[in-house]
């Protein structure tokens, strides 16, 4: 794994980090999305274009925000999503779930423009 979305994220959602993965390797869950490990090929136009910082490359990610790395890849397993290696996000792997971690953050009042 070499990217990671993290708690900046969490319900911003702003998803022009979707529009830029070449792969379609980010999924959408209920107040982020994740970037499923074994589908990124580390091309880093998703950090390049986040508005809010919360792509992250793993290696230079600070101690406080290393629990994301753990909640984007088990995000895809039995425990939430089930989707185990979907193959590329698509409408049918968009959900309302998201990983424990992201569950027990305290909501955020949504930013007006």
């Amino acid at each position: 794994m070499a990217y990671i979305i993290s708690e900046p994220c969490i319900d911003v959602k702003d998803g022009a980090c979707t529009l830029a993965c070449p792969v379609d390797c980010i999924y959408e869950g209920g107040r982020m999305f994740y970037i499923h490990p074994d589908e990124c090929i580390n091309c880093g136009l998703c950090l390049s274009i986040c508005p809010v910082d919360a792509i992250l490359y793993d290696a230079e990610m600070p101690a406080s925000m290393k629990p994301f790395e753990a909640a984007n890849r088990e995000f895809f397993s039995p425990e939430v999503t089930g989707w185990g290696d979907p193959g590329g996000w698509d409408e049918a792997h968009t959900t309302q779930m998201d990983h424990p971690l992201v569950a027990a953050y305290p909501l955020r009042e949504k930013q007006q423009a």
